[in-house]
């Protein structure tokens, strides 16, 4: 049985309405990184938006899933857009793209293009029709495998598929990726972003695919 000992508060389900709930949850998941997601409006113009409640959930096919709340009971033109044509593009933030980034985060009215308001360039897609965002060292280009409403329904998650990988050379050598040269961008609570800091390396204690940075052969470990 566990007690409170005075130097934590407690804040029980009873309390937990949404706005304090997302209050808590993007100050406590820290850092979170960002999809930039790219996609085509009904009349074909471009749609940018940042999300930060997004990560990979499978690696096998590769898909994503990033959690997209309605505004004021409205869904997004993000979600209008993905479950209109099942295709979008999650653009990796850097340094050098965080302002534009930013900007992109503003409640823009629904159909305006971020990108040509904006002034953001552009790259062609391979597979989806979703353009990528020039500039960004990573773009992955991802088909809607399935959605789930969540919770009360403000929050829809958005599994996709990543048909395509776009790797700038300066950071992706054809068998590693440089966090370093990435520069990611990450989100915290409030109106703060961050960076990279020190990174600690530290061999990895469990197989993964591939092996990579796995080292219990070569110490006599199980495989």
């Amino acid at each position: 049985m566990f007690e409170d000992d005075g130097d934590f508060t407690y804040i029980g389900k009873e309390r937990l309405d949404t706005e304090l709930s997302y209050k808590l949850l993007v100050g406590c998941v820290v850092p979170r990184p960002i999809a930039w997601i790219t996609t085509l409006n009904e009349d074909g113009t471009v749609n940018a938006a940042p999300f930060s409640s997004y990560n990979y959930v499978c690696t096998s096919p590769p898909m994503l899933a990033i959690n997209i709340a309605t505004r004021e009971g409205e869904p997004k033109d993000t979600a209008l857009n993905i479950s209109a044509r099942k295709e979008f593009v999650v653009n990796v933030v850097n340094g050098a793209s965080m302002e534009k980034m930013h900007q992109t985060a503003a409640n823009f009215p629904n159909g305006d293009s971020e990108t040509a308001a904006l002034d953001i360039n552009l790259l062609p897609s391979r597979v989806v029709a979703p353009p990528r965002i020039a500039g960004t060292p990573i773009q992955m280009e991802c088909r809607l495998d399935q959605k789930v409403v969540l919770g009360r329904g403000i929050n829809t998650l958005y599994i996709g598929e990543v048909v395509g990988f776009h790797l700038s050379s300066l950071v992706y050598d054809g068998h590693r990726l440089d966090s370093h040269r990435i520069d990611p961008v990450a989100r915290l609570g409030g109106p703060f972003y961050s960076t990279l800091g020190e990174i600690i390396h530290k061999p990895m204690l469990q197989r993964p695919p591939g092996g990579e940075g796995w080292i219990g052969e070569k110490q006599g470990g199980a495989s």
